[in-house]
């Protein structure tokens, strides 16, 4: 008697679609409520950096793989890009405007795979120093061929080309922005997909214990090779949208600079989980688009924050929301407000002092010619008065000493909260 077939269909995951669905909103609605140039500039950057670190936490967060180049493949996707851009102004190409970024990303991947077969013959620090130095050749040779990178001045483009397709032109920053939102949308599910595949689940593999993927019968340097062109196809698109979006790409896209920025604001938003490298980007953005406007010592500061993050938060800002997301299940988050709020007043204080002296040293050197009169947060200081660095030494006393304070309440009430939460999770599995 022949077997009938039994099928069954796993459960719709219904917390998946309600992420998905606000993520696709908020990229929908954001430049209805922020309708300024600035912000709608901003909001379009961060939909290129949301694909571009999402593309690198593929090759560090999912494989282990450091890389110090991933600029080149997001850069030279860029050159690809305005290139092709051009052909299509000149006539010789045809091709729509909106398919442009999808040849940056086989521009990127084409560079992947020909680099890559050399950069993942080797893993750990060694792979790390060969991209450091693939990295700086390219950038080296993007000075030495003018004919391809267009020298100091670069080369521009104009994204106004062909006849409109109901109404766009592309000319609006409001129709880049949604055309890099739908790119950031379709490159997020898909990169959120190769998290779920077989090939996906081996890079992660690969990355915990290469040594027992071996014993097993795989070959580690084939699904290094194969993830580091499927993230260089992503880099490069993100690369496309940065040459639609800004009209010139010069010699800066593929420097250790861009790369150092990947790396840093990646680690910062978190490695370790998908959504991390997404914070990364809007914190990217925050940083060289405002903060960097805001004071001329904004590299140090984000120094500081990430030499702080690596000693107390090695997981970013992804690891401290999902532990009080932890919490908050267990109902317990309400308990430490108090305590959080005690954290930030006296953690603000403190920055407040700290800032202060910063921003009178920097005063000093950059600008002195200007006088010691300076302004800083509304309040003018003058850099050679003794009461202005009085003030901001009691400022940095007062607030580290009431932050320890602090911060020792709050470590004991943390511990009792995990105790609290592992004794629950004992008391349900002996249940």
């Amino acid at each position: 008697m022949s077997q009938q077939a039994v099928y069954h269909f796993k459960p719709v995951n219904l917390g998946r679609w309600i992420v998905w669905t606000l993520f696709a909103l908020i990229l929908f609605v954001a430049p209805k409520l922020f309708t300024s140039s600035l912000s709608m500039t901003m909001l379009s950057q961060m939909g290129i950096g949301i694909i571009v670190c999402l593309s690198y936490n593929m090759l560090l967060g999912q494989g282990g793989m450091l890389s110090f180049g991933h600029a080149v493949y997001s850069g030279l996707g860029s050159f690809a890009a305005i290139h092709a851009l051009n052909h299509v102004s000149g006539g010789g190409l045809n091709i729509p405007v909106s398919l442009i970024p999808v040849v940056g990303g086989i521009g990127g991947l084409i560079v992947a795979a020909i680099l890559g077969a050399v950069t993942t013959k080797k893993s750990g620090t060694i792979f790390a120093m060969i991209t450091l130095g693939v990295g700086e050749l390219v950038y080296s040779m993007s000075l030495m061929l003018p004919e391809f990178f267009g020298g100091e001045g670069g080369i521009s483009g104009n994204r106004v080309v062909g006849e409109p397709f109901m109404g766009i032109t592309f000319g609006p920053q409001t129709q880049v922005y949604y055309l890099i939102a739908v790119y950031c949308f379709i490159c997020t599910v898909l990169m959120y997909a190769f998290t779920r595949t077989p090939l996906g689940r081996m890079l992660n593999a690969v990355r915990d214990n290469p040594e027992r993927v071996e014993f097993i019968g795989y070959d580690t340097q084939r699904v290094r090779f194969l993830s580091f062109m499927i993230a260089g196809f992503f880099a490069g698109v993100a690369g496309g949208l940065y040459t639609l979006n800004f009209e010139i790409v010069t010699a800066e896209v593929v420097s250790a600079h861009r790369s150092g920025a990947y790396l840093l604001f990646t680690f910062l938003g978190g490695a370790l989980f998908y959504f991390g490298p997404i914070i990364g980007a809007v914190l990217m953005v925050f940083a060289t688009v405002l903060l960097s406007e805001l004071t001329k010592a904004w590299l140090l500061y984000l120094g500081v924050i990430f030499l702080v993050m690596v000693m107390y938060a090695p997981g970013g800002v992804a690891s401290l929301i999902m532990m009080n997301v932890r919490v908050a299940a267990y109902g317990m988050l309400r308990r430490l407000w108090t305590s959080y709020l005690a954290l930030a007043g006296t953690l603000a204080t403190a920055l407040l002092g700290i800032s202060a002296m910063v921003e009178m040293v920097y005063h000093i050197k950059l600008n002195e010619a200007l006088g010691p009169q300076m302004s800083f947060l509304g309040a003018e200081l003058n850099t050679r008065g003794l009461d202005a660095w009085l003030g901001a030494v009691l400022l940095v006393i007062v607030g580290v000493g009431l932050f320890e304070l602090s911060r020792r309440t709050f470590v004991q009430q943390w511990g009792q909260i995990q105790e609290e939460i592992e004794a629950e999770n004992r008391r349900r599995a002996a249940l």
